[in-house]
């Protein structure tokens, strides 16, 4: 029996739903193909697929994909196709303000801001709650100080860990929910949560100091649990909105696609800016001077509840548009579900991801984990490092200034990252891993002459060095991980695997903060470097290179590997360049074959075309002409030519009277016939007769 589309019972009425064709395919019922080329292919077939299975942004005209071309050939032809590239969007540009000359500023909008809203909320209230401690501090000294009398120091340390605590909570949780009922539920899930933890903490409230830390701290808490799932939840709509649901990856996508991905997470970098904007703005308006201490507690009140308040309308904003104006996110997900005939949770990939890409999950969680220890402890012991090199270090004012520094250095970070992400002899492992490099340098320099960078001769320098370890730290790990941990892995389980990843990481920046409380600053400096190093080592160990790939190819290989036959993929996806050196030392990449993959391509597309042409006749057969070409749809990149193909050299099985006509029925088997190479005329009968 055929492997390339399963056989399926005839179809009965009362049966229910039928049953549709689904696996990859491979040959005809005796596990061959029709007459071909030594390629695998005949070229009168690679006349008419060369378009979709060799694009020319990926392959030369000979059909040589651009890893596999000597080293000169292979920069000739990356930056052939970038400058291209460039001039066409330098074009469009252009037009775009000739039409209108604020149209770029609502294409970034729609395409930047939007997705990326929730992440630049996050961003905003999270980097909050650091900035204000100084501000309670001043305030509250028996308290915030560091000898707190009224309030218990346990109390005052959990609004750090409370907080990061939800958000991992919320990592895992909203993942497993965002590939089990759906990319949209959790969109909105999240930013319903959110507005209502902003609800909480703005009105936060107790008895006393200690009954207001407890209240602000679980406010925390909870507003971090949606924070959580904006991780896993943002990263796989962005990316999955640039693959529209059933149909082949688009060049955009194939080029742009971390920019895509990234430009939605830089907005988090935003919400830092403006948060730190708005609290200098609140304390100079509200403070009545210069913004030096003493801060009066009504002063103070009135800062930190503002703050909090003004991001709680934008929240309920986004509310709506999520609710209103993003019906088709789960559209990729439901589409992947209905190939694999799942209707709720996929275990099966859950299962076959972690025996399959468990390399892959200790590179995206471990990596992260460094990161963050990285990111977050930077944020930890800002306060010592702008007091050894601030000439007023106990005015607030002065203090977020310099933050406002660091945030400006890092969102240049993110940007320059989002514009080589997907640079092929760049892109997002090279990124990491330099990133990590220079983030290891930075804090190992100062580490070991820590007296002679803090003293007044060496202050400029370990000012340099802070600086670019925030700005390698988003031009590298951060913006890396938070595209990678999603990207590598299938889209059944994608959200899940990336909130494993992105909760793990979290786990570092929990080990940074209980961690900093406990040793002095130099010691921080000792201590930090080898998170660096270590992400380093992941990163070129067991992490795969996806820069360039389509995720197209990615889903092939996974069906290939979901119906337990990974030996017989022969794609990109499994090419050296895309796989880890751990991949390729396990030999997972040596059943790469161009010219076999090529035959593989047309079967695969021809069990699709199959499938939808039968669930077609058979809502003709049934008299309903209503939608009766919806299954049809496939990518602009079907042509006519490929449709006809199809249709001439698929044999869909004997029928209940023996045509394609009135009683069609589900077909026993759809193969290809022989074909004349070069020609549309067919040897055989494109339905077979009855057995």
């Amino acid at each position: 029996m055929a492997d390339a589309i399963r056989e399926h019972p005839r179809h009965d009425p009362n049966a229910g739903e039928i049953p549709v064709p689904h696996g990859p395919a491979t040959g005809n019922e005796h596990g061959h193909y029709p007459e071909t080329t030594p390629g695998g292919a005949t070229d009168h077939e690679r006349a008419i697929f060369s378009h979709l299975t060799r694009p020319d942004d990926l392959y030369t005209a000979d059909g040589v994909y651009w890893a596999d071309l000597p080293l000169g050939k292979r920069i000739a032809f990356v930056n052939k196709v970038q400058n291209e590239e460039a001039k066409r969007e330098l074009s469009a540009i252009g037009s775009m303000i000739k039409a209108d000359p604020l149209s770029p500023i609502s294409w970034y909008f729609r395409n930047a801001v939007l997705p990326g809203a929730g992440l630049g909320l996050e961003g905003y209230v999270l980097f909050s709650i650091g900035n204000l401690q100084p501000l309670f501090a001043s305030a509250w000294p028996e308290c915030w100080g560091k000898h707190p009398t009224e309030c218990s120091s346990n109390w005052i340390a959990s609004v750090t860990y409370l907080e990061v605590i939800g958000i991992m909570v919320g990592q895992m949780a909203v993942g497993v929910i965002g590939d089990w009922i759906g990319r949209r539920w959790g969109l909105i899930q999240d930013a319903a949560i959110m507005f209502v933890g902003l609800l909480m903490i703005t009105a936060s409230w107790g008895l006393n100091l200690n009954g207001w830390v407890i209240c602000y701290a679980w406010s925390l808490f909870f507003y971090g649990f949606g924070v959580g799932g904006e991780y896993p939840i943002t990263a796989t709509s962005s990316m999955e909105n640039a693959v529209a649901s059933g149909k082949l990856s688009t060049r955009d996508d194939r080029l742009h696609r971390g920019r895509k991905v990234t430009t939605a997470f830089l907005m988090q970098g935003w919400g830092q800016l403006v948060n730190q904007a708005l609290l200098i703005i609140l304390l100079l308006i509200l403070h009545h001077g210069d913004g030096n201490p003493p801060y009066s507690i009504t002063t103070v009140q009135w800062i930190w509840r503002l703050s909090f308040a003004i991001p709680a309308v934008g929240t309920l904003w986004l509310v709506y548009y999520r609710a209103y104006k993003m019906p088709h996110a789960s559209r990729q997900l439901a589409a992947a579900k209905k190939k694999s005939n799942v209707t709720g949770y996929d275990l099966t990939s859950l299962r076959l991801t972690g025996s399959i890409f468990g390399g892959r999950l200790l590179a995206t969680a471990g990596t992260w984990f460094c990161n963050d220890v990285f990111f977050y402890g930077n944020k930890l012991f800002q306060a010592q490092f702008i007091a050894v090199i601030s000439d007023n270090p106990n005015s607030v004012l002065t203090g977020w200034i310099w933050n406002l520094y660091n945030v400006i250095v890092s969102l240049a970070g993110y940007y320059l990252a989002s514009l080589l992400i997907d640079n092929k002899f760049y892109g997002r492992k090279m990124m990491q891993q330099v990133g990590f490099l220079m983030c290891f340098i930075m804090f190992v320099v100062p580490a070991f002459k820590y007296d002679y960078y803090t003293s007044p001769a060496g202050i400029k320098a370990f000012q340099a060095m802070y600086f670019l370890s925030s700005f390698f730290n988003q031009f590298g790990p951060n913006s890396v991980t938070f595209l990678v941990a999603g990207e590598v892995f299938p889209t059944p389980i994608r959200a899940s695997a990336h909130g494993f990843s992105a909760c793990i990481g979290k786990a570092g920046a929990l080990l940074a903060s209980v961690l900093y409380n406990y040793i002095d600053t130099p010691t921080k400096f000792y201590v930090v470097p080898w998170f660096g190093l270590a992400g380093m080592l992941l990163t070129w160990l067991f992490l795969p290179d996806t820069t360039g790939l389509d995720l197209k190819e990615q889903e092939r290989r996974w069906a290939y590997i979901r119906a337990g036959r990974d030996s017989d993929y022969h794609g990109i996806a499994i090419h050296p360049k895309h796989l880890s050196l751990w991949e390729r030392i396990r030999g997972v990449g040596k059943h790469y074959n161009p010219d076999l993959d090529i035959k593989q391509q047309i079967e695969d597309m021809r069990e699709e075309w199959a499938s939808k042409e039968w669930r077609r006749r058979q809502r003709e057969a049934g008299g309903d002409a209503t939608g009766a070409n919806d299954d049809l749809e496939h990518d602009d990149e079907w042509s006519d030519q490929v449709h006809e193909y199809f249709r001439k050299t698929t044999d869909f099985g004997k029928t209940t009277d023996g045509n394609l006509g009135t009683g069609f029925g589900q077909p026993e088997k759809a193969k290809p016939e022989k074909v004349d190479d070069g020609s549309n005329e067919k040897r055989g009968s494109s339905v077979s007769s009855a057995s």
